[in-house]
C-alpha cells in the first residue's frame, strides 16, 4: 500500500501514470484491471501504474474524489488529463489517451 506522498512524489516525477482504484469484492474490476494493465503496457511505454485497493486504503479514495470502482485516473505531466469510472471500454480508454501521449512524448 502506497501512501499519498508516495502517489504524488510519483506523479511529479513521471511523465504519465495511471491510478487504478479497484476492491477485492468487485467482480467488474478483476475483469477490467487485466486487459487494461496489458494494453497501457502495449501502447504506451513509459506509464507508471498504481494500483489501489479502496477497502484497504480509504484515504487516497477520498483525497482523489474516488466514489465509484472501478476507476481509471490518468495523469498526463502531473496534470489529471482523463478519469473513468464504472462503465469504460480498454479500447475508449487508450484511445483518448493515445494522442496527447504521443505528443507530450515527442
Amino acid at each position: 500500500m502506497q501512501t499519498i506522498e508516495d502517489i504524488q512524489k510519483t506523479l511529479k516525477e513521471s511523465p504519465a501514470v495511471m491510478l487504478y482504484f479497484s476492491a477485492p469484492t468487485c467482480n467488474v474490476c478483476h475483469a477490467l484491471k487485466p486487459k487494461l494493465l496489458d494494453a497501457i503496457q502495449s501502447n504506451f511505454g513509459d506509464f507508471k501504474i498504481i494500483s489501489i485497493d479502496t477497502s484497504l486504503d480509504q484515504e487516497a479514495a477520498a483525497y482523489f474524489s474516488v466514489f465509484a470502482i472501478p476507476t481509471v485516473l490518468v495523469f498526463l505531466e502531473g496534470r489529471e488529463f482523463l478519469r473513468k469510472s464504472r462503465h469504460m471500454s480498454v479500447d475508449e480508454v487508450v484511445r483518448e489517451i493515445k494522442r496527447p501521449y504521443e505528443i507530450m512524448m515527442s
